[in-house]
């Protein structure tokens, strides 16, 4: 037998047939958009009332809706773009007829709730001022506190150093009378009874004025200490107060102020859509 070339087998016997990808692009397209035409198709239009009803039940959300933490005005500006976004899509719906009467309501509603929400922001900024400076009025009530304590350990220091100086020439003083009513009484040559009287006068003399020095020491430091006192109570009264309006203030903002002026906006706009749909009912009628 002679040579028989062998003959290759065709990829395609071998490994099955494929549809060219151009093909199989095509059948992908045309299913999706028979699935597209099929969900387009089930879809259903919502009708007047199923647009009013979510409106209503949208604007009774965002009438609740509560702000967790301070600063609540920091929410102010989002809720305020949602409500706009909830009466836009209202407002849209070809199956709406908007009157001159409503658009008039919505506007006014909108712009009040709008300028009270603000409002709260300003008393929130001027709330923040106020407990920033609080914070400064406790700093300066320490300070005041440290120079009272330093200058009444002075005041006392200074008063024990003087009663102790005078303490100390009474009792030298003292004996000097002493000394000098034993002269008196005694006999001692050389030295008169004019002498002794005399001497005895003046120690007497010397003894009740630093008697008198020293009451008018202890007079002087208690007045002394009594000015510091008042003059701490003036600076410290001011701050105490300050700190005290600061605390009660910043107890009530920790309450969303702002909740009952969002929810009478929510309530008053749902007012209006139906007040607008008995008109329209009545104008069909």
């Amino acid at each position: 037998m002679g040579y028989q070339p062998r003959t290759k087998t065709p990829r395609a016997a071998t490994r099955g047939y494929r549809k060219p990808e151009r093909e199989k692009s095509k059948r992908r397209e045309q299913r999706r958009g028979y699935v597209g035409r099929s969900a387009k198709e089930e879809k259903v239009v919502a009708t007047a009332e199923e647009v009013t009803d979510a409106t209503l039940k949208r604007l009774h959300i965002l009438g609740k809706q509560r702000f967790g933490f301070s600063p609540f005005s920091e929410h102010f500006e989002l809720w305020l773009f949602t409500l706009e976004n909830v009466l836009r899509e209202f407002e849209s719906s070809p199956l709406i007829s908007l009157d001159d009467l409503f658009v008039t309501e919505r506007s006014q509603i909108f712009s009040t709730v709008q300028a009270e929400l603000e409002n709260k922001r300003h008393k929130e900024t001027a709330q923040e001022m106020h407990l920033r400076s609080t914070a400064d009025s406790k700093t300066q009530l320490d300070r005041i506190k440290d120079e009272y304590v330093v200058n009444a350990r002075e005041i006392r220091r200074q008063k024990n150093r003087e009663i102790k100086r005078l303490y100390g020439d009474i009792d030298r003083l003292q004996k000097d009378l002493d000394e000098a009513v034993r002269m008196k009484t005694g006999f001692f040559r050389g030295i008169s009874k004019k002498d002794r009287e005399q001497k005895e006068m003046a120690a007497a003399q010397a003894l009740s004025s630093t008697q008198r020095i020293l009451e008018l020491a202890i007079l002087d430091f208690t007045e002394a200490k009594k000015r510091l006192r008042d003059e701490f109570e003036n600076k410290r009264e001011p701050l105490i107060q300050q700190i005290k309006d600061a605390q009660k203030k910043a107890e009530s903002t920790e309450v969303d102020g702002s909740l009952e002026d969002r929810w009478f906006a929510c309530e008053t706009l749902a007012d209006a859509i139906n007040a607008l749909l008995q008109r329209k009912a009545l104008q069909l009628h």
